[in-house]
């Protein structure tokens, strides 16, 4: 080699760090590629992200052929900057050619190169594994066996067997990923798909209608009051019973009622027949689960029973559906029937108004997994059945208890928010004496 020119060993020691940059910055770029987009790239055609899928499907043998490649043309560059230096410095030229090669690998074949691939994976990655392909072909024999020894030694720890990269997402995970897809999502449709994933842990208890607010058809009211009720319901579909709830005899579908109405058809003898089978649903099914069998039965609303077959409640496919989308209605607080506003800034909130609810109107975060209606979340916090005039601090909104009956909360004035006092946090409540203490 001492016949060699040192223009020709500079270039062919140039030629060899441009090689050990191209190793690892397709390293890194091939690394760091977005396993998804990869698979949407793959769909459309793209043949770059199709062999880089292929080359990645057996990262143990790919990473083997790039180290096998890199670690070559490393020690082949030190082992040609050293012969230079010698021929240039002597001895001394050893010390010289391993400061300055270290220093020149380190900002030209390692930093700069990996940088630049993992700002632009897909640039570099693409090109390179059509150079890849059929390098791997080439030198499999020496990659299998690197793979075989690196496998053995693996085994010595614990750690034997090829496994491939495990692509699939946590519920947790994918909430992460579509909270930080930023303008690529928009924010209503970022809501829309975390709301789905939280169907599965609400259940029909959280969004039914209580036993007590069903707005039903009686069977034994007088005819005329029954009219009044089908012709005024809000409803498309509502319950039919006897004398109580718990004795419901069908879903009526009032729609189809319009063509007997229009007939003077529909009377009291043949009003049963319009009315169809109930569907029931056992508490404590998840709106997943429910949504599901909506669709499989090709039902709309259901009511909700306990272990002893009891009506707990009425839950509708609507419910379920603004759980994903939203409320149906622009401005939730001046809509709901639960939540009145009041001119002084107020708002005058029924007892059994659901603590979700709140938490839309109101942009709370009461906690869902206690009691589930407002008037059990002040029976829990207050410990006692209050009565009216008493006052407490919810989420730093002054709340006002105007009517208790039936061993219950009524209804209850919430004024707007007021800025927390020292030693007092956002959930915590103070109760002042009632006027019958005073």
């Amino acid at each position: 080699m001492s016949e060699i020119p040192l223009s020709a060993l500079s270039g062919a020691l140039c030629v060899l760090i441009l090689l050990s940059a191209f190793f690892s910055g397709s390293e890194t770029a091939l690394m760091s590629l977005n396993r998804y987009r990869l698979r949407h790239l793959v769909k459309t055609g793209n043949r770059g992200a199709a062999r880089s899928a292929r080359l990645l499907e057996r990262p143990d043998r790919l990473i083997g052929l790039i180290l096998l490649g890199n670690n070559f043309v490393n020690i082949s560059a030190s082992a040609l900057a050293t012969v230079m230096t010698l021929r240039l410095y002597g001895e001394a030229g050893i010390a010289i050619a391993t400061g300055l090669l270290t220093l020149v690998i380190l900002i030209f074949a390692e930093v700069a190169p990996k940088t630049l691939a993992a700002r632009h994976p897909e640039r570099i990655a693409f090109p390179a594994a059509f150079v890849y392909e059929p390098l791997l072909q080439v030198l499999y024999p020496l990659v299998w066996l690197a793979n075989v020894l690196a496998h053995g030694v693996l085994r010595l720890f614990g750690q034997g067997g090829v496994r491939g990269p495990n692509d699939s997402l946590e519920a947790e995970e994918f909430r992460t990923l579509v909270n930080e897809t930023g303008v690529l999502i928009p924010k209503g449709h970022q809501r829309m798909l975390v709301n789905i994933l939280d169907l599965e842990k609400i259940t029909v208890n959280d969004i039914m209608v209580p036993r007590n607010e069903i707005v039903g058809i009686d069977l034994d009211d007088d005819w005329d009051e029954i009219i009044a009720q089908i012709s005024t319901s809000a409803h498309g579909r509502i319950p039919v019973f006897r004398d109580d709830i718990g004795n419901v005899v069908g879903i009526l579908h009032l729609r189809r009622l319009v063509d007997a109405a229009l007939h003077d058809e529909l009377q009291p003898q043949n009003l049963e027949q319009h009315i169809r089978e109930p569907y029931f649903i056992p508490e404590g099914t998840s709106l997943t689960r429910q949504l599901l069998n909506f669709q499989q039965h090709k039902e709309r609303i259901g009511l909700v029973v306990d272990e002893y077959g009891d009506i707990q409640g009425l839950a509708a496919l609507e419910d379920i559906l603004e759980e994903i989308v939203g409320e149906f209605t622009t401005v939730r607080v001046t809509t709901s029937r639960d939540i009145h506003p009041q001119d002084d800034g107020t708002y005058i909130v029924d007892g059994g108004t659901q603590v979700r609810e709140l938490n839309r109107a109101f942009t709370w975060s009461l906690p869902t997994t206690g009691p589930r209606t407002l008037n059990g979340l002040i029976l829990e916090h207050l410990e006692i059945i209050p009565e009216s005039g008493t006052t407490f601090l919810l989420q730093n909104h002054p709340v006002e208890i105007l009517q208790t009956k039936d061993n219950a909360v009524k209804s209850v004035r919430i004024h707007p928010a007021v800025r927390p006092r020292a030693g007092h946090t956002a959930e915590a409540a103070e109760e002042s004496p009632s006027p019958s203490d005073s």
